[in-house]
């Protein structure tokens, strides 16, 4: 459920990502608030802090998969959504404790934003964690090879018995087209994992042209005309990527374009 997608006109949104911004929101009412009281403002302290967790976490992240990379642009090229989340908290807390430690009038109002904050994420996020552990096996929509032949991943899955890596996508959706060649690479290099690409609502013969004219040559590229399968997954907008591992059960799920970096993560976690 966090990590299912809404998209507000031509961008697109997972739910984790909103509730960070909802969570971050009512912390800065909160510093307002609580700063008014003891005439202290600390909204420029919360987005420092915001800004060096973001900073740190994507350091991290890059730091941990250097060498899956290909130049220092790549590396700074944030919309493969690599960020090591871990590592984005300690680097903001550690922040939070030096604001403290530096002007001690900001104690209250900015402990009491990061509680409100956290007890927020905590409230929403955290909750629906709770309930996302419980199992989410390979959904059963009817599905459709591009040779016409119906066709389901719990099917597949149990053909392969591997984990399972499914990649819904469009013609239309740039990022799509970016991130293929990387998956081209790993579904020849990585043979104890089934990928699987699943188009959403486009025609066979626009899918076979497309293929044709970008010379893409991926195995298991399947047809969902009505866009079943994202609406079951959550999956609202483009791409999105989910991870399973091979009992069936969803792992993992990447919303916008990855790298070779952020695939090599997800695969980590249900190898």
């Amino acid at each position: 459920m966090l990590q299912q997608s809404v998209a507000i006109g031509p961008m697109g949104f997972s739910l984790h990502q909103l509730m960070i911004g909802f969570a971050f929101l009512l912390a800065l009412l909160a510093g307002a608030l609580i700063g008014q009281r003891h005439r202290v403002a600390v909204s420029d302290t919360l987005f420092t802090l915001l800004f060096v967790a973001l900073v740190a976490a994507r350091l991290v992240f890059v730091v941990r998969y250097w060498s899956d990379y290909d130049s220092m642009l790549s590396r700074l090229d944030i919309r493969d959504g690599g960020f090591d989340i871990l590592g984005g908290i300690v680097a903001g807390l550690s922040y939070a404790g030096w604001a403290i430690w530096r002007s001690p009038r900001q104690r209250v109002p900015l402990a009491g934003a990061l509680l409100v904050g956290g007890l927020a994420w905590g409230l929403t996020a955290g909750s629906t964690l709770l309930i996302e552990q419980q199992a989410r096996p390979l959904p059963t929509t009817p599905l459709a090879t591009l040779n016409g032949e119906p066709i389901t991943l719990p099917k597949l899955a149990q053909q392969e018995q591997k984990p399972m890596v499914v990649n819904l996508w469009a013609s239309w959706c740039p990022p799509c087209i970016r991130e293929m060649p990387v998956f081209e690479e790993a579904q020849q290099q990585a043979q104890d994992i089934t990928f699987v690409f699943v188009n959403q609502g486009e025609s066979l013969q626009h899918i076979h042209a497309f293929m044709s004219e970008h010379g893409f040559d991926l195995k298991n590229v399947w047809q969902d005309p009505s866009n079943a399968l994202g609406q079951t997954t959550g999956a609202h907008a483009m791409p999105t990527t989910l991870y399973y591992n091979a009992d069936g059960q969803l792992v993992s799920t990447h919303f916008g374009e990855l790298s070779r970096a952020t695939l090599q993560d997800g695969l980590s976690r249900i190898r």
